[in-house]
């Protein structure tokens, strides 16, 4: 059933263009289930761990979005608000948060040994094949750019130990043999980009 679920939500994803929803009703949504408590008013996330979502790609948060609503993905705090969505409203949701202009999250200094340390770790495990050059994701890829430097060494480091799976397992397989220093070094380095 999982399997199935899975797919469902990738065939949507697939199907359903960027602009199909309306991100004037996704900030009216956002706004009536306190989305910006938790990922920023502006989609820039200043709570630890809590992702930004500004300019975050509409596939990649559609997808995201039907998997906690179906409990694929639990991650408690979006048990919750996902609960009762309707695939036009996550449609909303998603196109209002990839409308919205990314920014940094960083906001220590960026070291530059550990960015460029980042920057090697990124090039061999071939990082902007999926994400592009620039890190802004594409399509069901997320943008990891601009991205809190503590979430992404949360997330890195649950792909690193299977402990999160995304709609198949390649991140796992790239994250295999990664210590704590090198996660922390990528995150570093896409945090300040």
């Amino acid at each position: 059933m999982r399997a199935l679920t899975y797919l469902a939500a990738a065939l949507l994803a697939a199907a359903t263009p960027a602009w199909a929803g309306d991100a004037t009703r996704g900030a009216a949504l956002a706004e009536a289930r306190n989305c910006a408590a938790c990922h920023g008013a502006n989609g820039i996330s200043a709570v630890p761990l809590m992702p930004s979502l500004a300019g975050q790609q509409a596939e990649f948060l559609l997808v995201q979005i039907i998997m906690f609503r179906e409990g694929l993905r639990p991650v408690p705090a979006m048990m919750e608000p996902a609960r009762g969505l309707t695939d036009a409203e996550i449609e909303d949701l998603a196109a209002f948060y990839a409308a919205l202009p990314s920014g940094p999250a960083a906001t220590d200094p960026r070291n530059e040994a550990l960015a460029a340390r980042g920057a090697e770790l990124s090039a061999a495990r071939n990082c902007a094949t999926c994400h592009r050059p620039d890190y802004s994701g594409q399509a069901q890829v997320p943008r990891i750019n601009h991205q809190r430097e503590d979430f992404l060494v949360h997330t890195l480091a649950e792909y690193r130990d299977n402990l999160r799976v995304g709609m198949d397992t390649q991140m796992n397989g790239v994250m295999h043999g990664m210590t704590n220093a090198d996660i922390r070094a990528i995150a570093h380095y896409l945090a300040h980009r």
